[in-house]
């Protein structure tokens, strides 16, 4: 996935977590928001537009794409799109172990923003298989469920980093005091990782150039206000 212009690797792409999976990828030339929520979750994520949205399953905490200004284009399945200089492949996975009997479909994102692989897991059920870690390949920022319930586990996801193996990993998906229902704290897997706790960053800035060479962990914090604008 290489299709950005070269000069795009002077510029920061910054990356935003408004709650839950929900995340603002901001380019150079376009902005992405994954799996937007209905406020009955709990969140609430401020004003915010996009170009793109991306959608991993029909579900009011993930695809509440009305809450999106800018009128955006929605990818909500499997496939490859390029919108507005953004490369998207959507992935087919499962949002369970059994293939979809008890919880259905879940599309997995790998995007490139400015020279920038984003992987986006959505609510992934499983680990992957070998034909789905050759297609999710050479992830720079992999957006990880981490919660269990409804996701993966703290176990699960930190084998899922292994079969991945990105530069950067941000949690998602887990317990926070804001949301209204009942998911695993992310210290759960900060400690099956063998990561330190962090203070929650506000906003990652990152460019090709300033990726680490080992896996680090980066948490994000969320907006605390409704009227916050990112």
């Amino acid at each position: 996935m290489n299709t950005s212009p070269s000069y795009a690797i002077f510029r920061a792409m910054d990356i935003t977590w408004l709650g839950h999976s929900c995340f603002k990828l901001k380019g150079s030339h376009a902005t992405v928001i994954t799996d937007p929520y209905s406020p009955e979750i709990g969140y609430s994520m401020g004003k915010n537009t996009a170009s793109i949205v991306t959608v991993s399953h029909p579900h009011p905490g993930h695809s509440y794409a009305q809450s999106v200004g800018g009128e955006p284009k929605v990818v909500s399945r499997p496939g490859e799109y390029e919108i507005g200089g953004v490369l998207i492949i959507g992935i087919a996975t499962f949002h369970d172990k059994e293939g979809g009997k008890q919880r259905g479909k879940n599309t997995a994102y790998l995007m490139e923003i400015d020279e920038i692989t984003v992987c986006h897991l959505g609510d992934l059920g499983h680990v992957l298989t070998g034909e789905q870690v050759e297609e999710i390949d050479d992830v720079d920022v992999l957006l990880l469920p981490v919660g269990g319930v409804a996701t993966i586990n703290a176990a699960t996801a930190a084998e899922v980093v292994r079969q991945i193996e990105p530069k950067i990993v941000i949690p998602m998906h887990y317990q926070t005091p804001a949301l209204k229902m009942e998911l695993d704290p992310v210290e759960k897997f900060l400690k099956e990782i063998g990561a330190k706790p962090v203070e929650p960053l506000a906003k990652l800035s990152l460019s090709k150039s300033s990726l680490p060479l080992s896996t680090q962990v980066v948490l994000l914090d969320y907006p605390r206000q409704a009227s916050l604008q990112l």
